[in-house]
Protein backbone atom coordinates (compact mmCIF):
# COMPACT_ATOMS: atom_id res chain seq x y z
CA UNK A 1 0.00 0.00 0.00
CA UNK A 2 1.21 3.48 -0.88
CA UNK A 3 1.94 5.76 2.10
CA UNK A 4 -0.65 8.30 0.96
CA UNK A 5 -3.25 5.52 0.68
CA UNK A 6 -2.34 4.44 4.20
CA UNK A 7 -2.72 7.99 5.54
CA UNK A 8 -6.05 8.36 3.74
CA UNK A 9 -7.28 5.10 5.25
CA UNK A 10 -6.23 6.08 8.78
CA UNK A 11 -7.93 9.49 8.45
CA UNK A 12 -11.09 7.75 7.26
CA UNK A 13 -10.94 5.48 10.31
CA UNK A 14 -10.45 8.43 12.67
CA UNK A 15 -13.58 10.05 11.21
CA UNK A 16 -15.45 6.75 11.62
CA UNK A 17 -14.52 5.93 15.20
CA UNK A 18 -16.66 7.21 18.01
CA UNK A 19 -13.89 7.17 20.59
CA UNK A 20 -14.78 10.47 22.13
CA UNK A 21 -17.70 9.27 24.20
CA UNK A 22 -20.36 9.61 21.55
CA UNK A 23 -23.01 7.03 20.83
CA UNK A 24 -25.60 7.27 18.11
CA UNK A 25 -28.12 9.92 19.16
CA UNK A 26 -26.15 11.02 22.24
CA UNK A 27 -24.76 14.48 22.73
CA UNK A 28 -24.65 17.47 20.47
CA UNK A 29 -25.05 17.27 16.71
CA UNK A 30 -21.72 17.55 14.88
CA UNK A 31 -22.84 20.67 12.99
CA UNK A 32 -23.88 22.36 16.25
CA UNK A 33 -20.54 21.48 17.84
CA UNK A 34 -18.60 22.94 14.90
CA UNK A 35 -20.70 26.12 14.66
CA UNK A 36 -20.58 26.79 18.40
CA UNK A 37 -16.84 26.15 18.48
CA UNK A 38 -16.35 28.70 15.71
CA UNK A 39 -18.55 31.27 17.47
CA UNK A 40 -16.74 30.61 20.75
CA UNK A 41 -13.32 31.33 19.25
CA UNK A 42 -14.17 34.03 16.70
CA UNK A 43 -17.06 35.80 18.39
CA UNK A 44 -20.31 36.93 16.78
CA UNK A 45 -20.68 36.13 13.07
CA UNK A 46 -23.33 36.55 10.39
CA UNK A 47 -24.93 33.63 8.59
CA UNK A 48 -22.91 34.63 5.52
CA UNK A 49 -19.64 34.62 7.46
CA UNK A 50 -20.44 31.17 8.87
CA UNK A 51 -21.38 29.87 5.41
CA UNK A 52 -18.08 31.16 4.01
CA UNK A 53 -16.09 29.76 6.94
CA UNK A 54 -17.54 26.28 6.42
CA UNK A 55 -17.88 26.53 2.63
CA UNK A 56 -21.57 25.73 2.90
CA UNK A 57 -24.65 27.15 1.23
CA UNK A 58 -26.37 29.81 3.33
CA UNK A 59 -29.60 27.78 3.34
CA UNK A 60 -27.73 24.88 4.97
CA UNK A 61 -26.23 27.17 7.61
CA UNK A 62 -29.65 28.79 8.16
CA UNK A 63 -31.14 25.38 9.01
CA UNK A 64 -28.27 24.57 11.36
CA UNK A 65 -28.48 27.99 13.02
CA UNK A 66 -32.25 27.64 13.45
CA UNK A 67 -31.60 24.50 15.51
CA UNK A 68 -29.05 26.38 17.65
CA UNK A 69 -31.55 29.19 18.22
CA UNK A 70 -34.36 26.76 19.15
CA UNK A 71 -32.05 25.00 21.62
CA UNK A 72 -31.02 28.31 23.18
CA UNK A 73 -27.36 27.67 22.30
CA UNK A 74 -27.05 30.84 20.20
CA UNK A 75 -28.85 34.15 19.90
CA UNK A 76 -29.20 36.86 17.27
CA UNK A 77 -27.70 40.22 18.19
CA UNK A 78 -27.10 43.55 16.52
CA UNK A 79 -23.69 43.81 14.91
CA UNK A 80 -21.34 45.07 17.67
CA UNK A 81 -19.44 47.01 14.99
CA UNK A 82 -22.61 48.83 13.94
CA UNK A 83 -23.23 46.98 10.69
CA UNK A 84 -26.74 46.33 9.41
CA UNK A 85 -26.59 42.53 9.44
CA UNK A 86 -27.58 40.68 12.59
CA UNK A 87 -24.96 38.39 14.03
CA UNK A 88 -25.10 35.16 15.95
CA UNK A 89 -23.50 34.81 19.34
CA UNK A 90 -23.09 31.77 21.54
CA UNK A 91 -25.21 32.03 24.70
CA UNK A 92 -24.07 31.16 28.21
CA UNK A 93 -26.24 28.03 27.94
CA UNK A 94 -24.64 27.14 24.60
CA UNK A 95 -21.15 27.71 26.01
CA UNK A 96 -21.99 25.42 28.92
CA UNK A 97 -23.29 22.68 26.62
CA UNK A 98 -20.25 23.06 24.38
CA UNK A 99 -17.93 22.76 27.39
CA UNK A 100 -19.78 19.64 28.51
CA UNK A 101 -19.53 18.09 25.04
CA UNK A 102 -15.81 18.93 24.88
CA UNK A 103 -15.32 17.31 28.30
CA UNK A 104 -17.04 14.16 27.03
CA UNK A 105 -14.71 14.12 24.02
CA UNK A 106 -11.66 14.57 26.25
CA UNK A 107 -12.74 11.72 28.55
CA UNK A 108 -13.03 9.47 25.51
CA UNK A 109 -9.59 10.53 24.32
CA UNK A 110 -8.23 9.88 27.79
CA UNK A 111 -9.47 6.29 27.59
CA UNK A 112 -7.87 5.81 24.17
CA UNK A 113 -4.58 7.46 25.14
CA UNK A 114 -4.35 6.00 28.67
CA UNK A 115 -1.25 3.98 27.85
CA UNK A 116 0.48 6.84 26.02
CA UNK A 117 3.16 8.88 27.76
CA UNK A 118 3.14 12.67 27.91
CA UNK A 119 5.78 12.86 25.18
CA UNK A 120 3.74 10.68 22.84
CA UNK A 121 0.63 12.77 23.46
CA UNK A 122 2.58 15.97 22.75
CA UNK A 123 3.97 14.43 19.57
CA UNK A 124 0.49 13.42 18.36
CA UNK A 125 -0.80 16.91 19.15
CA UNK A 126 2.08 18.52 17.23
CA UNK A 127 1.62 16.28 14.17
CA UNK A 128 -2.16 16.79 14.08
CA UNK A 129 -1.72 20.56 14.42
CA UNK A 130 0.85 20.62 11.64
CA UNK A 131 -1.44 18.52 9.43
CA UNK A 132 -4.40 20.84 10.01
CA UNK A 133 -2.27 23.94 9.38
CA UNK A 134 -1.14 22.40 6.09
CA UNK A 135 -4.76 21.75 5.10
CA UNK A 136 -5.61 25.36 5.95
CA UNK A 137 -2.67 26.61 3.90
CA UNK A 138 -3.75 24.59 0.85
CA UNK A 139 -7.35 25.83 1.26
CA UNK A 140 -6.14 29.39 1.67
CA UNK A 141 -7.84 30.07 4.97
CA UNK A 142 -7.07 29.50 8.59
CA UNK A 143 -9.28 28.10 11.31
CA UNK A 144 -9.13 30.48 14.27
CA UNK A 145 -7.59 28.94 17.36
CA UNK A 146 -7.86 30.05 20.95
CA UNK A 147 -4.54 30.79 22.61
CA UNK A 148 -2.61 27.57 22.88
CA UNK A 149 -1.38 26.83 26.39
CA UNK A 150 -1.07 23.05 25.88
CA UNK A 151 1.59 22.71 23.22
CA UNK A 152 3.54 25.88 23.80
CA UNK A 153 2.35 27.44 20.57
CA UNK A 154 1.33 26.46 17.10
CA UNK A 155 3.62 24.08 15.25
CA UNK A 156 4.42 25.17 11.70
Amino acid sequence: MDVLEGIERELMLIARHHVMGKRRGDGMERSAYLLLTRLEVEGPMTIGQLAEAFRLDTSTVNRQVAALLRAGDAERIADPAGGLARKLRITAEGAGRLAGERETHCRGLERVLASWGDGERQELYAVLTRFNLSVEEVEGREWPRASDAVGGGVVR
